[in-house]
């Protein structure tokens, strides 16, 4: 698990540092150290150790007016930051949700490389201003051109660099479709990274230059994240295409309400296989969900008189989707009430099954031709949990977010068949 330690916040948005970071920093002032000490014997060996230890601070300072500018106009869009952490490769900001047009999300990917572009300007323009050869014009000097390479770098067309989500951006609008933009962004990310780890490999096996791994280790968090972009994208745009109807299961049984409990405990519940559920009906009309485990509140005595009816708990007082609604709303459904399943409605009112959090997985690995085992799903099914690396109601909420909001129709009465 990756350590970070909050060391503030900024505008509102918590502020967060990587274990990375400090590796970074350390070495970054340890090269520029070293070199001034020799190309500025002037300034001593403490100013030289100073002002690499400055210019490693001022270098992720830059960095960090990066994501605030990719943060603030996010915010200003209504986006919530939940962070900014700065790690070894530079910065992120977790920004919730994607902007609601393509237009919008140009904005808030441009915004990044604007403002380092800014500082590449003022920097420039403070050297000069500032005397030559002091460690504050160096540094100036540095500063200024490194604001550029991170400018520059970070408008390469491939996920997950601000050139990716810029190209993102045009492929959206120009096709009108949000995944296939970040699928092309991804793809290309993924090509740039191969492209810079083999470069980088290339220099460190034919010319010996060590500075060739770092290139390397660049494109290999390229690939990595590109990839992870892809993917993620894949779980959304098949989550998005669900509905209720394609995850909905037949482990229910439906009963008479008129039964008596004596005779539902000995015909249903000493059963070897049992349903997940009952459904009480009576003169052709469903009554609503037998809550079975009441049963044992009941008196046994009473057992013979009373009825099934008597367990049963409305329809119009239970969780319930529509067959069309959208798989998303099943999942946030089952999260947000903390329900073990959620029964699923016909458009004439009836009970058509019901959906626990298995037969969401069950659902969305088969649509994406997932190897995940029966085993599996049945384990996610008696756990009554997803598993912690698989985030689906957190991938369900942002599918759910760009999505308009569905009418359900007001259900109606059904006649239906006991068993």
């Amino acid at each position: 698990m990756n350590q970070r330690w909050r060391i503030g916040s900024i505008f509102g948005i918590p502020l967060f540092v990587d274990a990375s970071w400090f590796v970074v920093v350390a070495l970054l002032t340890w090269v520029d150290g070293s070199d001034w000490q020799q190309m500025y014997p002037a300034w001593g060996t403490g100013w030289a150790w100073g002002a690499g230890f400055a210019m490693a601070l001022l270098l992720f300072g830059s960095v960090l007016l990066h994501e605030l500018g990719h943060s603030l106009v996010a915010k200003a869009q209504g986006i919530q930051v939940n962070s900014i952490t700065l790690f070894l490769f530079g910065g992120v900001a977790a920004i919730e949700q994607e902007s609601k047009t393509p237009g919008q999300a140009f904005q808030v990917a441009i915004a990044g490389p604007l403002v380092s572009l800014g500082l590449f300007l003022l920097l420039s323009l403070a050297t000069l201003i500032l005397p030559g050869n002091t460690p504050a014009a160096v540094l100036a000097a540095n500063l200024a051109r490194l604001n550029l390479v991170l400018a520059l770098f970070n408008l390469l067309p491939g996920l997950p660099l601000d050139g990716g989500q810029i190209l993102k951006a045009a492929i959206w609008k120009a096709t009108g479709n949000r995944f296939r933009g970040v699928h092309w962004a991804a793809k290309t990310g993924q090509v740039l990274g191969w492209i810079a780890l083999s470069l980088g490999l290339g220099v460190v096996l034919f010319f010996g230059a060590t500075n060739g791994l770092w290139l390397a280790l660049l494109g290999w968090f390229g690939i990595r994240n590109a990839t992870l972009y892809d993917r993620f994208t894949n779980l959304q745009e098949a989550l998005a295409a669900l509905k209720a109807s394609d995850a909905i299961s037949n482990d229910f049984r439906v009963v008479d309400a008129e039964m008596t409990l004596r005779e539902f405990a000995d015909r249903y519940l000493l059963a070897e296989t049992r349903p997940s559920s009952y459904f009480a009906a009576s003169e052709g009309r469903y009554r609503g969900l037998v809550q079975a485990e009441e049963l044992s509140n009941v008196e046994r005595s009473l057992w013979e008189s009373q009825t099934v009816q008597t367990l049963v708990r409305p329809l119009t007082e239970i969780a319930t989707v529509q067959q069309t609604a959208p798989l998303t709303e099943v999942i946030l459904l089952l999260e947000n009430q903390n329900l073990p399943r959620v029964t699923v409605l016909s458009p004439a009112g009836a009970v058509a099954g019901v959906i626990d959090r298995g037969d969401t997985v069950r659902a969305l690995v088969k649509a994406l031709n997932l190897p995940v085992s029966e085993a599996d799903i049945r384990q996610i099914k008696e756990a009554g949990s997803y598993p912690a690396s698989f985030q689906l109601p957190a991938i369900a909420q942002s599918v759910l977010r760009d999505a308009a909001p569905a009418v359900t129709p007001a259900p109606v009465t059904p006649e239906v068949t006991t068993n």
